[in-house]
Formats: structure tokens, C-alpha cells, sequence
């Protein structure tokens, strides 16, 4: 049976109405933790333009190509295997990165080689895209979005809603500015960094 997350389901519309502006001229993205495979499967089906490039950890692999196979659409590829936290990522050159959920279930640490990962493979003025539930000046920003955390912690201390404040500074860090940031429903967001220079391997 494939691999179903209700969460992709409720969130797919909100998130392809932002993809839809700002990938409208981009040809190829990497998905960075692409879960299910779900989002990949809807997004590379209504973006027809662009070439969607899956990834995750190796467990994750046989569930994705479930809904690959499944699809069957000319730009939608195989699951890369990619941990944020390895050192040597696969040789790429993208002009887009989109990850989901992914930076509140990591430890901070790999959050920061996943920024310096996608610096890496980012063309300039290519775009980084997170989606997810963000804290502001230290705050939640609903009472769910406290309860998530609490929950995230409780399963792992290393994990938990990130600061948008930090994100931004460590996107500074490596010539990616942040760009937008828009109000999603169900207390998320989506921000949205730019590449400013070349960042040598």
C-alpha cells in the first residue's frame, strides 16, 4: 500500500496557488524530504513546465516511487537519496528547492548543513521554498502551533518549531535572502529565499 499523509492533502491547493507564481519560470526543482511522495506527484502534474526532482533517505524511497510509478508523468524523476546531514550531497545544479515540513522535525544542526547544502546546489537568483508552521520574535503563533511544539519536543528535544529570525539570519549566512513570506491557512507559512552569488563546492 502507498504511503498517504492527510496533511499533504490538506495543504496541496494553498501551497500550488504560491508554486504557480513563483515557479512559473523555473525548469527544474529539487524536493527536498518528499515524504509520501504525494506533493510531488500533485505538484509535478499542475506544473507541467518544470522538472520536479524527489529525494529523501533511502527508507523513504520505495513509497515515493509507489506514486511515482503510479502517476506516470514525464517530469516527475526517482527519489534521490539525500540526508541534509552528510557532508557530500548529489552533484546537482537547480534553480529551485522546495521542502515541507521538514526544518521543525530536524535538529538544528541539520537544519544549518541543509542551508549550506542548498546554497550549494542553488543556480543564482535560484529560489529556496519552506513551507511550514514558523514562530515570530519568539512567539507561537496559535495555540496549536505551541501544542505542535511541545509534541515535537516531547518525541524529540532536538526538534521543534523554528524561529523566523534565525532562519532569515541563517539564510544571511549563506547569500540567500529572504524574499517572501506568505500567510498559508492552518497557522503556516511559506518563505521563500533568493540566491545572491555563486557558492563554490
Amino acid at each position: 500500500m502507498k504511503p498517504f499523509a492527510e496533511s499533504c492533502e490538506q495543504n496541496k491547493d494553498p501551497i500550488l496557488v504560491v508554486l504557480n507564481e513563483q515557479f512559473a519560470h523555473v525548469k527544474c526543482v529539487l524536493e527536498i524530504g518528499s515524504g509520501s511522495g504525494q506533493h510531488a506527484v500533485y505538484f509535478a502534474r499542475h506544473l507541467p513546465h518544470l522538472h520536479w526532482q524527489t529525494s529523501d533517505v533511502r527508507d523513504r524511497h520505495v513509497g515515493i516511487q509507489q506514486w511515482i510509478d503510479d502517476a506516470d508523468l514525464g517530469n516527475l524523476a526517482s527519489p534521490l537519496e539525500l540526508d541534509v546531514s552528510q557532508a557530500q550531497w548529489p552533484k546537482l545544479e537547480v534553480e529551485a528547492v522546495f521542502s515541507a515540513n521538514s526544518v521543525h522535525i530536524m535538529a538544528w544542526s541539520c537544519v544549518k548543513k541543509m542551508f549550506a547544502g542548498v546554497a550549494r546546489i542553488l543556480q543564482t537568483q535560484g529560489l529556496l521554498c519552506l513551507y511550514g508552521p514558523f514562530n515570530y520574535a519568539g512567539d507561537y503563533t496559535s495555540k496549536s502551533n505551541e501544542e505542535f511544539d511541545a509534541w515535537l519536543k516531547m518525541r524529540d528535544p532536538q526538534s521543534g518549531i523554528r524561529d523566523y529570525e534565525n532562519l532569515v539570519e541563517l539564510g544571511r549566512q549563506h547569500d540567500l535572502r529572504l524574499v517572501h513570506d506568505y500567510e498559508m491557512p492552518a497557522n503556516n507559512r511559506i518563505l521563500i529565499w533568493q540566491k545572491s552569488r555563486v557558492v563554490e563546492f
